[in-house]
């Protein structure tokens, strides 16, 4: 006998810890990817480890004590050294408010853009 294609067994159920789409069993739903990752370490950290590499602590035990990689320590060093915390913190923030002033920027081209082709097409 035939069964029909809507029936289905209970076999064809994920397990409950599972899920068909792709949601974590634990938090619900599954983290959005961001296209570029934030660092786990805040900028004011980052100074402080950089603080402990000028007061003599080695560079290999520095980055085995916080697990980044030796990279990431030239990177943040080329980035952030001789800078003090506070000014880490204000170089971010800068940093940060260029970046929404260039999206304005940005934003207004492109209208002022379609605005020009819209009068042009009009004439």
């Amino acid at each position: 006998m035939m069964t029909d294609m809507n029936e289905f067994n209970q076999h064809d159920l994920p397990p409950e810890n599972e899920s068909s789409d792709n949601e974590s069993p634990r938090r619900g739903k599954a983290p959005r990817e961001d296209p570029m990752r934030t660092s786990r370490f805040s900028a004011e950290q980052i100074a402080d480890i950089l603080k402990e590499h000028e007061a003599g602590c080695g560079m290999a035990e520095l980055c085995r004590r916080h697990g980044i990689s030796q990279q990431t320590f030239y990177r943040w060093r080329q980035k952030y050294g001789g800078l003090e915390r506070t000014e880490v913190g204000r170089l971010k923030a800068l940093e940060d408010e260029n970046s929404r002033l260039k999206r304005l920027v940005a934003e207004q081209a492109l209208d002022l853009q379609a605005l020009r082709d819209l009068l042009r097409k009009n004439f």
